[in-house]
């Protein structure tokens, strides 16, 4: 469907320092809902599929003691290095990878791991990646198109963006941004793009706007909101491995090992509830959460990230 289109990726110095100033004040959502829910045992062998800084992970590593096992897997190398660092004590018992977890399969046997006791994705995206401009996930900041998650990944939303036709594009808007607006706003964007190349997050969220009726840019989130979402999760292919990844993950579960996942958008959660439904259907797991669990409203007030948090967990039989 990806059709190349190459040009000379902007890089800002300040990112690297965006990373510092940012990586502090993320903090990890519903931590206690989710240790509930994993219910870590003492010696257990556990994957935080989606590390991140290593937050939930510190917390998940405190419980299962010095003999304990956590493999951490994260696709962007940055959030790596920086979990590495938060995680140093523990560094005796973990293991750090740069990868997705729709390829457990393959970081496991590796491993020489047959099995592990649970598996937590956080599938949000983060603070200091949100923040760092030289990623151009956000239309807050001015940055190249880039938003990549695997900034060893090819391609960039630039490349989609400037490549891909207008229905390609269209089709992007409406089934990963559920964007009312996407017809007129993939046609701008082709307009636009015969001009002159759409090269930053600015420049994308001008035509954004431009495209939308007055009353439409007036609701209560920003009117990019849904069509970033749409393009980071087209470049990074987020909800074919998540389904994928989930698949795998149940396969490499002891019996009563559990999967825990954070959801921050609807599209996410869809995909997790049906998985879970299904696996139960199969006779081959319990779902935990028989609706998802939210965050409370003091969480959300110390920490507007976990607002559109949503808790759902299985467990193998």
């Amino acid at each position: 469907m990806f059709s190349m289109f190459t040009h000379d990726h902007m890089v800002e110095e300040k990112g690297e320092q965006d990373d510092q100033s940012t990586a502090s004040a993320h903090a990890a959502v519903m931590v206690k809902e989710v240790l509930e829910n994993l219910q870590p045992e003492v010696e257990g062998t556990y994957v935080d599929a989606t590390l991140g800084m290593g937050w939930h992970a510190k917390a998940l590593l405190k419980m299962i003691g010095q003999k304990g096992r956590l493999i951490g897997i994260d696709k962007d190398r940055r959030s790596l290095e920086m979990a590495k660092d938060n995680l140093k004590e523990y560094s005796h018992q973990c293991e750090f990878v740069h990868g997705h977890f729709c390829h457990l399969d393959q970081i496991l046997k590796e491993k020489h791991i047959d099995r592990v006791n649970g598996v937590l994705l956080d599938l949000g995206i983060s603070s200091f990646q949100l923040n760092n401009q030289a990623r151009g996930f956000s239309f807050q900041h001015e940055g190249p198109l880039d938003m990549r998650i695997n900034q060893d990944a090819a391609l960039t939303a630039f490349d989609l963006i400037n490549s891909l036709s207008e229905f390609e594009i269209a089709k992007i808007l409406r089934d990963f941004g559920e964007e009312r607006f996407y017809q007129r706003i993939a046609r701008n964007i082709v307009k636009s793009r015969a001009l002159s190349p759409i090269r930053t997050t600015k420049d994308l969220c001008e035509i954004i706007l431009r495209s939308m009726p007055a009353g439409a840019r007036r609701q209560k989130i920003h009117p990019a909101t849904r069509s970033f979402q749409a393009f980071r999760i087209a470049v990074n292919h987020e909800l074919e491995e998540i389904d994928v990844g989930l698949d795998k993950c149940m396969d490499l579960l002891k019996p009563s090992g559990r999967i825990v996942v954070l959801a921050f958008h609807s599209l996410e959660d869809r995909i997790v509830k049906q998985k879970f439904r299904l696996f139960a259907n199969m006779g081959i797991a319990e779902i935990l959460t028989k609706k998802p669990l939210r965050p409370t409203q003091k969480e959300i007030e110390q920490n507007s990230r976990a607002r559109s948090a949503r808790l759902r967990g299985v467990r193998r039989l």
